[in-house]
């Protein structure tokens, strides 16, 4: 962190090193605790300094932003390279409280829509006669759209115009070939950005594994969709390619607006003591 002739942060959110600035260390007119939003850098309160100071969910997340605005104010007043330690926020109750108001959050609107829209409930199947049109659940439409990729099976001139694998073996391969991509994906990219703009090549690569996973499943209820059969297959592979070339140029420009070599610097750690 920078040192602290910078001046100290003032409740007003600004820094200053004159005499007429409030620390944030300074007591309380009746000698309790600090009467800043965060303690400094170089002082951990202990737990019952926090619990003496938390005063509900509105003080915590006030103190959350806040420590980061000042962090990151710091770092952007710096001309030269700074290391830092990378500051967090106790478990309890900065955490756990945020986590928990967010779940509490979703599981209240799942809760609503459940109960303001139930699922209609069909008749029963029969036993005695097959559906006309039979899929999986809606999270395997992509694996199920895999075994329908027969067109790309080549047939092979020198078999005598027939196919090396059968269609559904090679719906199977074609299953391995992506699901082992997609877990070799995190060995191939072990850079430390954080953010899209960071690594906008793999960010590319995401969203085009994502519409690739939304065109496939498409395809796997082609009789449902009312688009020919050969256009459909041709979008398959074509829109995941368009979404992610987009996807790719349009981070490689946001890169000047968001000061990408700030924000490089800016989450680098500090190397280890020496002891």
């Amino acid at each position: 962190m920078p040192s602290s002739d910078e001046g100290p942060l003032r409740t007003d959110g600004g820094t200053g090193g004159g005499g007429d600035a409030t620390s944030e260390t300074e007591p309380a007119a009746d000698g309790g605790l600090p009467t800043g939003p965060v303690p400094p850098d170089n002082e951990t309160p202990t737990f019952y300094d926090r619990k003496a100071r938390t005063t509900g969910l509105a003080r915590l997340t006030y103190e959350y932003f806040e420590r980061a605005r000042y962090e990151d104010q710091t770092v952007r007043q710096s001309s030269d390279y700074v290391e830092r330690d990378v500051l967090a926020f106790p478990t309890w109750p900065h955490e756990t409280v945020r986590n928990l108001s967010i779940a509490s959050f979703f599981v209240g609107m799942i809760l609503f829509l459940s109960a303001t829209m139930p699922p209609h409930i069909g008749p029963p199947a029969n036993p005695s006669q097959t559906p006309a049109i039979i899929l999986p659940d809606w999270y395997l439409y992509w694996s199920f759209g895999l075994l329908k990729l027969d067109p790309l099976n080549p047939e092979l001139a020198i078999l005598g115009g027939q196919k090396l694998m059968a269609d559904r073996t090679y719906g199977v391969l074609a299953n391995g070939v992506v699901v082992g991509f997609i877990a070799i994906v995190p060995f191939l990219n072990k850079g430390s950005a954080r953010r899209p703009v960071e690594e906008p090549f793999w960010a590319a690569v995401g969203v085009a594994g994502v519409v690739f996973a939304m065109t496939i499943s498409i395809l796997a209820i082609q009789n449902l969709v009312p688009i020919s059969v050969r256009l459909l297959f041709d979008l398959t592979f074509l829109l995941p390619l368009v979404f992610g070339t987009i996807t790719y140029a349009v981070l490689k420009t946001m890169r000047e607006g968001y000061m990408y070599n700030l924000n490089r610097r800016y989450y680098r750690l500090r190397p280890p003591k020496k002891v």
